[in-house]
């Protein structure tokens, strides 16, 4: 939002119109500069704070609660690797430094948002009308990566198409983005979800299962996901004996609900076209009183998720995953990081603490101080976990595609051009 001062159109050339912004900028998660810096939006936490809003003063800013999903972190960290690895590369941008400018979204609408106007205009709070064209139509960042899920990308990329800053998505599946009307600056390194539900029609009725129950997320993803499959599901001749969504947020009441629908159906195989989070507390609620021995069929967003293996009702799931891939220097990158440089990032110093029960700062009330014996090595999490880098190589894949199209319109066949002036747009 913007505060704008100023007189009458007459006295505009004396006295010019002035604006700035309503709240102050939000300082970045992760932040390096260069002569280009690529943005990135992650869903490292799943929730924001909430506040009642009293509209007699002006909200607070808005900040991201609850543990860190520490997969999402590797993720950012695979994309800060590629830049550094881009930067000692003399075969592409040579004689360039990209830097990043990494947000955190929380997983949520408002919180993209913010961050995607953040991207797109910059951290300057103030304009005023003599600055010159050129600046005030310049992106802060020529091209971003991210959002990991597909309703907040469809929300950042409403926005970004706009200023036509591209938008490479590492995880966001929804068929619904392929839409270039809607979303003309969204490209993706995973495949749309229109394939993935047709192949699991017809999975489903390679093992001859035609008596089936679906579960979805309540969200662009699941929802579009789950039509998909249903028409496919449909043109192969299988039947449905229920349909429920459940979205994190919702009231208890409709997760038990759904738990027992499932409980109580005499399908024994469950197509689930969920987020990872949302399955989360499914399952959780399921264990509570374990259904009969089930089928469980896998959307790609959880069915490569290691976490949710000690649920012993998913075991036997199956589905379509993202290959598994190999990223030369990738885990000594990430574990190559101390308490010292730790400190030099929120994100980094909630990672340590989380990870090893001990507080960096001396804020964290009733923990031990970190006192230097802490062996990141001998972590055993998801962000140490680099046997099967699926979506991790999509992100690393993302940050190289950026990087070929700004080498396209800075550099010639020898040597590239720093202070070259260019739209996002030409990305």
């Amino acid at each position: 939002m913007l505060w704008i001062t100023g007189h009458s159109p007459a006295a505009c050339k004396a006295d010019p119109v002035n604006c700035r912004l309503w709240a102050e900028p939000r300082l970045p998660d992760l932040y390096m500069g260069g002569d280009f810096v690529i943005g990135g939006i992650f869903s490292i936490h799943y929730y924001m704070r909430s506040e009642q809003k009293t509209y007699t003063r002006q909200p607070l800013q808005l900040q991201c609660t609850g543990s860190m999903t520490f997969r999402e972190l590797r993720f950012v960290r695979a994309m800060e690797f590629a830049i550094h690895e881009i930067n000692n590369r003399t075969d592409l941008l040579p004689g360039i430094t990209l830097g990043y400018q990494i947000h955190d979204s929380c997983s949520e609408v408002p919180m993209t948002i913010k961050a995607a106007f953040q991207l797109a205009n910059g951290m300057e709070p103030f304009f005023n009308d003599t600055d010159s064209c050129s600046k005030s139509a310049a992106a802060a960042v020529p091209a971003l990566v991210g959002e990991t899920t597909s309703t907040p990308s469809m929300s950042m990329a409403r926005i970004l198409g706009l200023f036509g800053i591209p938008q490479v998505s590492h995880y966001a599946t929804c068929a619904c983005l392929s839409n270039k009307r809607q979303y003309p600056a969204f490209f993706r390194t995973i495949p749309s979800d229109h394939h993935q539900a047709a192949a699991l029609a017809r999975m489903v009725k390679h093992f001859g299962w035609t008596w089936i129950g679906a579960v979805r997320s309540d969200s662009d993803y699941g929802n579009n996901g789950m039509a998909s499959f249903l028409k496919a599901a449909q043109q192969e001749g299988i039947c449905v004996e229920y349909s429920e969504s459940y979205y994190r947020t919702e009231p208890r009441s409709k997760l038990e609900r759904v738990a027992n629908v499932i409980r109580r159906s005499t399908a024994r195989v469950v197509v689930a076209f969920l987020a990872s989070g949302d399955l989360r507390f499914l399952l959780e609620e399921l264990a509570k009183q374990p259904p009969p021995p089930m089928q469980w069929i896998g959307s790609e967003s959880w069915i490569i998720e290691t976490e949710l293996l000690r649920f012993n009702m998913c075991a036997g799931a199956i589905g379509f995953g993202v290959p598994r891939s190999v990223i030369p220097g990738l885990r000594e990158f990430l574990l190559d990081l101390s308490p010292a440089q730790a400190l030099k990032s929120p994100l980094l110093t909630e990672f340590w603490e989380s990870s090893f029960s001990c507080s960096l700062t001396g804020s964290s009330e009733g923990a031990r101080e970190c006192d230097g014996s802490e062996d990141i090595r001998a972590l055993q999490n998801p962000y140490t976990d680099t046997s099967q880098l699926r979506v991790t190589n999509l992100v690393y894949k993302a940050a190289y595609a950026i990087a070929h199209a700004i080498h396209g319109v800075i550099c010639n066949d020898t040597q590239c051009d720093k202070s070259a002036k260019f739209t996002p747009w030409q990305v």
